[in-house]
């Protein structure tokens, strides 16, 4: 089975990754501080596949570390690199800390990459860096507009750096995926995203409204110019996003890729206002949300949503769960975590 290095395998989209590369026959390595996660997800993760997992709880700030890493694991064939900070409130309260983090980070794993002679490399970037677009459904050729945020000032960023280091070295292949709006989680209902904190994401706040955990949810702003008011968002469930970054290594181990740098966006294809979202929710739960109308959020986009043709004609790669199935497998989850409480 060919070694695949999975920073921020803990994490929300890193452990459901983990899962879908055992699924198809890889083996994994991962990356985790739990600086945002826990150990419980991937102690899940091992429940679920049967597979007992390593993880290497360091700080890939820490170059040394990383290298420690190469030189006892053997043979690694890939790297997905997620492990970043990723609230778009915080890096605005805090942007000295996602700047340092996101980014030291990125350039040591691509440092090591280059050292050990790892050339396939998926770089999970995000659907920030569109910005506010001037057209919609946004294409992988669409403008970058300024980030309204720190954090998605970061993967701007990042996709800079590895486009520059591409242009002198052709030893790494990159994928960088521009993925939008993970939502949902395993099937098994054993494993999902895990808040630290209060949540910012929509949905946790939605599940979190639903069990009784927070008493309102607040939809930011009604006065957008969409088709009622509320943001536009692009869902798409987290098992459809993890297969993506499977597919996106095979791609490369298989060298398929007609070039050492590539961009691919991921999502449903769909764009869903925030009140359409809260509205799936309660129809699959049954449960009438207390939520309330407040002002606009800094560092808000107003809507995006992907062209994912790139995707299906490169990759084969088709979403298989819609909006309510992302609702479902979330709610439960939730009342999945109350009953271990």
């Amino acid at each position: 089975m060919k070694k695949i290095l999975v920073t921020g395998g803990c994490g929300y989209i890193g452990s459901h990754t983990l899962i879908d590369l055992i699924d198809n026959g890889f083996d994994v390595v991962s990356i985790d501080n739990n600086m945002r996660s826990n150990m419980s997800q991937l102690q899940t993760v091992e429940q679920i596949t049967k597979r007992k997992i390593k993880n290497y709880n360091i700080d890939i700030c820490i170059k040394t570390e990383v290298e420690k890493v190469f030189e006892e694991e053997k043979n690694i064939e890939g790297i997905i690199h997620f492990a970043a900070l990723k609230s778009v409130p915080e890096s605005v309260e805090n942007p000295l800390l996602y700047y340092h983090n996101n980014l030291q980070s990125l350039i040591h794993m691509m440092q090591v990459a280059e050292k050990f002679n790892v050339q396939s490399f998926v770089f999970s970037s995000s659907c920030s860096v569109y910005g506010n677009a001037d057209e919609l459904p946004v294409t992988e050729l669409t403008e970058l507009r300024n980030a309204e945020s720190p954090y998605g000032y970061t993967k701007q960023i990042g996709e800079r750096i590895i486009h520059d280091f591409v242009k002198k070295n052709s030893s790494i292949n990159f994928l960088l995926l521009r993925y939008f709006n993970p939502v949902g989680a395993h099937e098994s209902a054993l494993i999902g995203e895990v808040p630290f904190d209060k949540p910012n994401n929509l949905v946790p706040i939605i599940t979190q409204t639903a069990i009784g955990k927070m008493k309102q949810l607040t939809v930011f702003g009604n006065d957008y110019p969409t088709r009622d008011g509320s943001c536009v968002r692009d869902y798409i469930h987290v098992m459809d996003l993890a297969n993506a970054h499977t597919k996106s290594l095979q791609f490369l181990i298989d060298k398929k890729n007609e070039t050492n740098y590539d961009i691919i966006n991921i999502g449903s294809g769909t764009g869903n206002t925030v009140l359409e979202a809260i509205k799936a929710f309660e129809e699959v739960s049954g449960i009438k949300l207390n939520y309330q109308i407040g002002g606009r959020r800094e560092g808000d986009t107003i809507a995006v949503y992907a062209d994912i043709t790139k995707a299906k004609t490169l990759l084969g790669w088709v979403p298989k769960r819609d909006l309510k199935t992302m609702m479902l497998t979330s709610w439960n989850w939730e009342k999945q975590m109350q009953t271990k409480k």
